[in-house]
């Protein structure tokens, strides 16, 4: 069933850096509404809208690209979780504050759907990303919108915030996370399974699948890095050479455009005929993986996308604190994969790997199943009027607060997802 023309749906995404995780992510969201709704207004809010524009902006027909919540995260005079989650709410209630963004505030407050997408950027790595989440939240009050977060990585939290984590998830309307360590911060019962959201995305649209692909496949991050890229370059050429795989055999893999080139460049002369597929060959063509093939890789959604291909794997974790709780929820899941985390320690080649078919049907349609619950049809009651007063007067008649701000709407729903 389609949407109304009417309906302005409000998706907040880290998109745009590029980052092949964030832009997939939010590439599935946009594909499915332009299935679903493409007479809906989508606005996404992200931190580099030209960007995202260019990456994303045929996915559907009006979308269009701001940087409001983005910019109100930036603008907070504290580090302090607390205190940004504060000032934000308070600059949504009373955008004089921070006037040049009043109209973007306005089209916030106006919302049908305010959505969270996926991802791990809410912890205590970026704490100002909190006011994301206390955005949404205060924005509902206004226009009475459905609040989603999806497929949320949570974790590693800051210990002063998590109370104020769990106060803001609980005005939500729909809570998804991808890991059971976000799940337990929250609160949040058994599921049988906990999926990132691309899995919405991952079709063979996203997947260059060609038998002509390398037969071993790098991706290798120069940042967030706990012991430096020179440890991780090292890892990596021992490794293959441990596994006996010429150059010609080795494909390296640009998740996020430079980043993810460095720690090859440090040994690359060492690898004379290996092939380097940059960012943008993998976001026109695919990501390059097939079944039979093994990687090395410390990126997630690589390791998610090659997993989903059919390919086998290592996944470095280069963070324990964020990125062994990122790849363990995966290999839980049955990628297959081998998680390595003592970069000391040349990884066994595994053998075989990657998702079961069955498990790949499933989980496009766990996520298929959760977007239909977040861009359900808005069921809207019907306007009653007030009951008079002896003097006259409508009872609640003055209910806007004495500097002019609008009172906020009621729900137009009620909370009808289970957690």
């Amino acid at each position: 069933m389609l949407e109304a023309p009417s309906s302005r749906y409000y998706l907040v995404a880290p998109a745009g850096v590029p980052n092949y995780g964030d832009e997939l992510i939010t590439a599935g969201w946009l594909r499915h509404l332009a299935w679903t709704a493409p007479d809906a207004q989508v606005l996404v809010d992200t931190h580099s809208p030209g960007q995202a524009a260019v990456l994303l902006g045929d996915l559907h027909p009006r979308v269009r690209f701001v940087d409001t919540l983005w910019q109100l995260c930036a603008a907070a005079p504290s580090e302090q979780p607390w205190e940004i989650a504060a000032w934000v709410r308070e600059v949504i209630n009373h955008p004089g504050m921070l006037a040049r963004l009043h109209h973007g505030i306005a089209a916030l407050r106006g919302a049908d759907v305010l959505h969270l997408l996926g991802g791990g950027y809410l912890n205590a790595i970026w704490p100002r990303h909190i006011g994301l989440v206390a955005g949404v939240v205060e924005a509902a009050r206004f226009s009475g919108g459905r609040t989603a977060m999806t497929g949320q990585g949570l974790v590693p939290v800051d210990s002063t915030a998590e109370r104020l984590i769990r106060a803001l998830a609980a005005r939500f309307d729909i809570v998804d996370v991808r890991d059971t360590p976000s799940a337990e911060l929250l609160g949040l019962g058994p599921a049988e399974y906990r999926l990132d959201d691309a899995f919405l995305a991952l079709d063979d649209g996203w997947i260059d699948s060609s038998p002509e692909h390398p037969e071993v496949m790098l991706c290798l991050q120069s940042d967030l890095l706990e012991d430096g890229a020179a440890k991780l370059a090292g890892l990596a050429l021992d490794t293959l050479r441990a596994w006996e795989v010429p150059p010609s055999s080795v494909g390296v893999v640009e998740g996020i455009p430079r980043v993810d080139r460095e720690v090859f460049a440090l040994f690359e002369h060492e690898l004379r005929g290996a092939r380097f597929y940059p960012f943008c060959d993998i976001w026109d063509r695919g990501l390059p993986a097939r079944p039979g093939q093994t990687w090395l890789s410390t990126r997630f959604h690589v390791h998610l996308g090659a997993a989903m291909a059919g390919a086998g794997g290592v996944a470095l974790s280069v963070r324990p604190d964020y990125y062994t709780t990122k790849h363990r929820s995966l290999t839980e899941l049955g990628t297959g994969w081998t998680l390595h985390e003592d970069l000391d320690v040349i990884p066994e080649r595994p053998v075989g790997g990657g998702f079961a078919e069955e498990f790949r049907s499933t989980a496009r349609a766990a996520k298929d199943e959760l977007a239909g619950r977040v861009y359900a049809p808005v069921i809207r009651p019907e306007p009653q009027d007030p009951a008079p007063q002896e003097d006259g007067s409508a009872e609640n008649g003055a209910t806007a607060s004495q500097e002019g701000q609008a009172a906020p709407a009621r729900r137009r729903w009620g909370r009808r997802a289970a957690r």
